[in-house]
């Protein structure tokens, strides 16, 4: 049995992989938001949290011998291998009067600030998931007014599209408190108090200037 000394994304879903489970069997299997396993799957370089790490080892280590060698194969390095296209991320960039909407992510010893996104599954609209997530994590019903243009993203290697978002209804609360630690507006002149100016897409800067 292969020895896991710090679980990533990528390892995580190999684990998923190698069980069978869908998105939404491993997230209840672990304890999870289903959220969280597919933000493993958009940054497969993340490391989870501490309590999450144990679950995957209980998980890894109760699993059957059939199941560990799927995931021995499917974790071996593979010469010559190119990586699969990046997956996509909406990400709503959400105003309602001179403030902008913000969540704050955990992380695996850290948190850090980001607007509201969620992954683009093969298919879906980018402008859907943007409305759909901000709603899922913050309460808040927004429209899409334009879309602002994508890059990939220099953290995660996602492809990130962005999109200006309008406050429609709702009040702001965290919703998803597993993922994120808190929901604020911000004013929109104290965002990069917030987010490093240098890692922010610029069309965002000038559509909030």
């Amino acid at each position: 049995m292969d020895v896991i000394d710090t679980w990533t994304g990528r390892t995580a879903c190999a684990l998923q992989q190698a069980l069978r489970m869908t998105n939404d069997g491993f997230a209840d299997h672990l304890g999870v938001a289903v959220r969280t396993v597919a933000s493993w799957h958009s940054s497969p370089d993340i490391v989870p949290r501490a309590e999450i790490q144990s679950a995957l080892d209980t998980t890894y280590e109760r699993s059957s011998p059939s199941v560990q060698r799927r995931f021995s194969l499917l974790t071996r390095p593979k010469p010559n291998a190119v990586e699969a296209q990046a997956l996509r991320v909406a990400i709503a960039v959400v105003t309602k009067g001179d403030e902008v909407l913000l969540v704050c992510r955990r992380g695996s010893d850290s948190l850090s600030w980001q607007f509201p996104a969620g992954v683009v599954k093969p298919g879906a609209s980018p402008a859907v998931v943007a409305v759909e997530e901000t709603h899922a994590e913050t309460g808040v019903r927004c429209s899409v007014r334009e879309q602002l243009g994508s890059r990939i993203h220099p953290v995660t290697g996602v492809v990130a599209e962005y999109l200006a978002c309008e406050y429609l209804l709702g009040d702001a609360a965290n919703r998803d408190p597993i993922e994120n630690a808190e929901v604020a507006w911000v004013p929109r002149a104290q965002l990069t108090r917030f987010i490093p100016e240098q890692s922010i897409y610029p069309p965002v800067l000038e559509v909030l200037a």
